[in-house]
């Protein structure tokens, strides 16, 4: 399977709700405002830095086969 922009993208948004989803479902004594606010930004930034490192190592085991 061949990942673009578009599908890493709809993969990486499915991602992040459906976590912030289940902790907004979940019986946690945390506020829905607390996780919209706090913990949503803070998966989007880690899942960026996820994305950046990832496809930097595929880019290194790309080049490294050749």
């Amino acid at each position: 399977m061949e990942l673009d922009l578009p599908k890493t993208a709809a993969a990486f948004v499915v991602l992040i709700a459906v976590g912030v989803g289940g902790l907004i479902g979940a019986p946690i004594p945390m506020g829905t405002d607390t996780i919209l606010m706090m913990v949503a930004p803070s998966m989007v930034v880690f899942g960026l830095i996820c994305l950046a490192i990832g496809v930097a190592h595929g880019q290194y085991r790309a080049g490294a086969t050749r």
